[in-house]
């Protein structure tokens, strides 16, 4: 049984500081056989930005590698200007989220609960925190009052220090004289608030999405940028055949610069975008066994490219992926892919949250660990007790802060904070998201006088392969294990959805005792 670590925002002044000033390394131990390139720089360009161009154009060309594995612990970065001080991170919150529904009946996506003591926001937000870019905002246009809610309490006092440079600001889709429209897609969200993002005197914007699982050190990402004198880089995960059809891939010169774009290609194209991905840094195997690249959705623009195609150039255009990106290499901007060879888990569809979730109960290494003192996950820190565990069977599962479990039976679950299961329950491969708060001894006797049911798992329930989310209510002897093997099914009136066969109870539903599902 592992318990989930929370790491409080209240540590974050504790993170190990960079050491800017060590000697970039130039490969990772080993990588004898990756090709490396020289960046060659280009003259006449103008700089990206105030004051800060002034040290960019002194940059020197010096042989690297476009590599970034998300383990990789001996490259050393030694960005200059510091990424503190010279990059803008931008969090996209996404759409409604129609495909998670419905866990984004009452929140927005990127406010989702995640792995017992979490939310989905809490990923791209401690990626940048630990990459040393502490100025951060998070667009967002549905359902984002808990959004709005975990920020603020998470990292709202505590990411600036006495300087107070450092921020996490939501930026809410609003109307003004010239847009009186909602965000539109990804660019058009960004192009609303250029106005805000160009008083930065930054180098570049660093594009994020709300909705994706991974630890990723973005001053590589970044390092690599700007030594490839890139307009556009775009993080790329190899792909093998089976996955390449479900996303968009791109094709590259022997420098890494993208020359094509195919959206979820099939049959002679998906062949036509196969790629040497060794020019990015994979070994030989692993180039032969992932011979294409897709775009993961995350960006760095040079601050003066940005404003210039969204504004000049592509004024009209929606979304970064299918119309600027594209649109920009077509009109010779300079767009290099970088590669990022480690776990990364979109979170578009209930399916992939469920497999997201219980990967980190995987033995004996989980899909995604929490369990990183060098890169942690930052939440909001809630002082809730320890969990309590009275004669109980726990295996292969995830326990969250505060919970009580009884005499029951736990197996490869993840059970969320402040949940509380009674005697006689099983629960076997499922997301228990937990509570939002305690019911007192009194609110339950009350309950109890009144035939309510209390905040959790009631006894001998049986739940298996489902997602329960907040603050649910569960009676006596309920059987959630889809008997019928149902694969799609709205019942939002009794209080559930299937999809995939995985059963999701809605939050704040209610289940009487002996409810089968």
């Amino acid at each position: 049984m592992a318990m989930a670590a929370m790491a409080s925002p209240s540590s974050m002044t504790m993170i190990p500081a960079r050491h800017h000033g060590a000697a970039p390394s130039l490969a990772t131990s080993g990588d004898s056989s990756v090709r490396r390139l020289r960046a060659q720089p280009r003259h006449g360009r103008r700089g990206r930005g105030t004051s800060v161009s002034t040290v960019a154009s002194r940059r020197r060309p010096f042989v690297f590698t476009p590599r970034a594995v998300s383990d990789s612990k001996s490259s050393q970065t030694c960005l200059d200007p510091d990424a503190s001080t010279s990059v803008l991170g931008i969090i996209l919150g996404g759409g409604a989220g129609t495909r998670l529904y419905p866990l984004t009946k009452k929140r927005a996506k990127p406010a989702v609960p995640l792995g017992a003591n979490y939310r989905l926001i809490d990923i791209p937000v401690s990626n940048c925190l630990n990459s040393n870019i502490s100025k951060i905002y998070v667009l967002t246009q549905f359902n984002s009052a808990s959004l709005n809610r975990h920020l603020s309490r998470a990292y709202g006092s505590n990411i600036g220090g006495y300087k107070n440079e450092g921020f996490v600001e939501v930026l809410a889709a609003q109307q003004s004289p010239d847009n009186p429209n909602w965000f539109q897609g990804t660019a058009d969200a960004v192009r609303q608030y250029l106005w805000l993002f160009e008083e930065h005197n930054v180098m570049e914007f660093l594009i994020l999405a709300g909705d994706h699982l991974y630890r990723m050190d973005y001053e590589k990402f970044i390092q690599a940028h700007r030594e490839t004198d890139a307009d556009i880089t775009v993080a790329a995960l190899p792909m093998d055949e089976k996955r390449a059809t479900a996303f968009g891939l791109m094709k590259i010169d022997e420098e890494g610069r993208i020359i094509e774009f195919a959206e979820k290609p099939k049959g002679d194209q998906l062949k036509a975008m196969m790629v040497d991905t060794t020019i990015l840094g994979l070994d030989d195997v692993r180039a032969k066994e992932m011979p294409y690249i897709a775009s993961m959705g995350i960006y760095v623009f040079s601050k003066d490219v940005m404003l210039q195609l969204l504004r000049e150039q592509f004024p009209g255009a929606n979304d970064f992926g299918s119309e600027v990106i594209p649109g920009a290499t077509s009109i010779g901007k300079r767009v290099q892919a970088y590669l990022y060879d480690g776990y990364w888990e979109d979170i578009g569809t209930i399916e992939a949250f469920y497999n997201a979730n219980l990967g980190i109960t995987k033995k004996p290494v989980p899909d995604f660990s929490f369990y990183d003192r060098s890169a942690p996950i930052y939440t909001q820190p809630r002082h809730l007790p320890p969990s309590k565990v009275l004669d109980a069977d726990v295996t292969d599962s995830v326990i969250g802060e505060g919970c009580v479990i009884k005499n029951c039976k736990i197996h490869h679950s993840v059970v969320g904070l402040r949940s509380c299961i009674s005697e006689g329950a099983i629960i076997e491969d499922t997301l228990l998201m937990g509570a939002d708060y305690y019911e007192t001894e009194a609110d339950k006797k009350l309950l109890a006088e009144k035939g309510g049911i209390p905040i959790g798992i009631g006894k001998n329930s049986h739940i298996r392969r489902a997602i329960i989310d907040k603050n649910a209510r569960i009676g006596d002897n309920v059987k959630i294990i889809n008997v019928d093997n149902v694969q799609e099914a709205a019942r939002e009136t009794d209080g559930y959805f299937i999809k995939g066969g995985i059963v999701t109870v809605i939050k704040d539903a209610l289940l009487p005792s002996g409810t089968v599902i």
